[in-house]
């Protein structure tokens, strides 16, 4: 086998195939080519080649979105490693295992005119969970950080930032190793965890209890608790599509509940005890609601950390949420009528969406209903943020569907890349719901030789940034037009062709249906299927759906 000459990268190939890290997404470049080069060469290692440094990193991050395992993004030196932040930052917020390994100049050749010679060392300090800035000779000291900052991604959930800089020649190699890596004792984590009687005894009394979940793994919950939460009748379970849990009592169109409520309605359904667990939530309704009539008690469950996104939190309990919901849920139930009162509302809610939507024109609202009903089943469906994703949470999705989106920092810059990263290693037909500026922001995600066969991307095209339209400040004005929605005639059959995709199209409810069956049948290449829907319509259809909820 090959081994790059220079020691340091020998260390750190060791060290990563040690500590199981085996998907490694590599770009293109000179000064990296001593760990591109015995990364590649190596069997135990899987690696991929992309060009676009920023694509790269959420690829990276969809695979590692879908093992739960850190994935390594391998780059050069000077402005390389700045286009993985975008994903670095998702990374950080969305509690998932990044590793940057940046090439870099020795220390000495920093800020010194040359070409590639930038700032690198904590580069990521603002969202990095360990910054390892190596020295360039292998050493017990270069060991130890290496070790401490994989640890750090896998048990604090999050991305790490290795620098490593190297002295030419750098395409130099040898057959056998020349230097074995210095191992540092195993680092402890505490698991233990034991629910105080106060938190009990006040679980036990109160009649109002809401469970938010946000953003979650599939099968991070066991169905015995998630029947327990349901059979409690002062308990009632708001749930984002990004959960992955189901139940049908379980309410997961969370605006279609709340967005009608009138004052005392508001006041009935504020908890006594709002639990969250999960990630982001997408919800802005929900939001609201919660910092004008909040809880008496917000406890948030995470591992890791608890945002005070409501204004009311009281308590965090460090552990994850099976082991916390075991441990409160076996008490005795008290008599409510929380729950009945929200399943009242909401089957009266659920009335007045299926009759609204059987009356809407042809728009992104249509659109969603009809993708939403028939979406294949035991498929990944990935989202895209903005517009893509709100439309989602209003509409019903099989449960064997399993829902992702990057809502760590809710950008849309890498959504396509981080859908083609998990299609990669999920091993299920994934389907990615995008809208035309996310799609054609992160074009460059098609530009590699990893689409897989059943990967396919629904493209919804109204012309622009159609989420404006139902902001605050939309008025049909040129500044509106050019510069928050960003107009456009564009469409992506020219990029489908380029990239070999198989392209399709739709404008109305009878091409819609007539294509997307000939698009789910095809299988044997990556496809894209584009929508058309009228660029002036589609904001008045949904805030139509809101009022007449009532």
């Amino acid at each position: 086998m090959k081994y790059p000459k220079i020691p340091l990268a020998q260390s750190i190939l060791e060290i990563c195939q040690h500590k199981g890290v085996k998907h490694i997404v590599i770009s293109p470049g000179s000064r990296n080519a001593p760990l591109t080069i015995g990364l590649t060469n190596n069997p135990y290692f899987t690696c991929y080649s992309i060009a676009d440094e920023r694509s790269a990193a959420f690829f990276a991050l969809g695979i590692a979105q879908q093992m739960q395992e850190p994935v390594v993004v391998v780059c050069t030196s000077g402005s390389a490693v700045l286009n993985y932040y975008p994903a670095f930052a998702e990374a950080f917020y969305s509690q998932i295992p990044l590793v940057v390994l940046s090439a870099d100049r020795p220390q000495h050749k920093i800020d010194i005119g040359d070409g590639q010679t930038i700032r690198q060392e904590n580069v990521f300090a603002n969202h990095s969970l360990f910054n390892a800035n190596l020295n360039e000779w292998a050493s017990e000291a270069n060991d130890t950080m290496i070790q401490q900052a994989l640890f750090a991604a896998v048990h604090q959930k999050g991305p790490v930032h290795i620098n490593v800089p190297f002295e030419e020649p750098l395409y130099e190699t040898v057959s056998t190793p020349t230097y074995a890596a210095k191992w540092i004792d195993s680092l402890n984590v505490s698991t233990a965890f034991v629910l105080e009687d106060s938190i009990v005894d006040y679980w036990k009394t109160a009649t109002k209890k809401l469970v938010l979940v946000g953003e979650l793994a599939p099968n991070t919950l066991q169905q015995q608790l998630i029947e327990d939460l349901a059979n409690d009748p002062s308990v009632v379970v708001l749930t984002e599509k990004t959960s992955n849990i189901h139940h049908v009592s379980f309410i997961d169109q969370i605006d279609t509940l709340i967005t009608p409520f009138n004052e005392e309605e508001l006041k009935a359904f504020q908890p006594d005890i709002l639990l969250t667990f999960g990630g982001m939530v997408v919800s802005k309704r929900i939001k609201s609601f919660l910092r004008n009539y909040k809880p008496t008690h917000h406890w948030h469950v995470d591992t890791i950390r608890a945002y005070d996104t409501y204004g009311a939190l009281t308590k965090h309990f460090n552990t994850d949420s099976a082991t916390f919901l075991r441990a409160i849920l076996p008490h005795k139930k008290i008599d409510s009528s929380y729950k009945a009162f929200s399943t009242t509302l909401w089957n009266d809610r659920l009335i007045q969406h299926n009759r609204y939507t059987k009356s809407v024109p042809f728009s992104d609202f249509k659109v969603f209903d009809f993708i939403c009903k028939r979406l294949p089943k035991n498929s990944q469906l990935q989202v895209s943020n903005s517009s893509a994703i709100r439309y989602i949470q209003l509409f019903p999705l099989d449960s064997t569907i399993t829902v992702y989106c990057n809502r760590g920092t809710s950008g849309i810059d890498g959504s396509t890349s981080t859908a083609i990263g998990a299609s990669v290693v999920n091993g299920v037909p994934t389907i990615l719901v995008t809208g035309d500026i996310g799609f054609l922001y992160d074009s460059n995600a098609l530009w590699n030789n990893y689409l897989q066969p059943n990967f396919k991307i629904i493209l919804i095209n109204n012309g622009g940034g159609g989420i404006f339209r139902i902001l605050p400040g939309h008025e049909e004005t040129p500044t509106f037009n050019t510069f928050f929605e960003t107009s456009h005639h564009l469409n992506a059959s020219h990029l489908a062709k380029m990239h070999g995709l198989v392209y399709f199209e739709a404008n109305d409810e009878i091409s819609l249906a007539q294509q997307y069956a000939v698009f789910l049948s095809q299988n044997e290449k990556p496809s894209i299927l584009e929508i058309f829907t009228p660029e002036k319509l589609n904001d008045q259809v949904l805030l139509d759906f809101f009022r007449k909820l009532v």
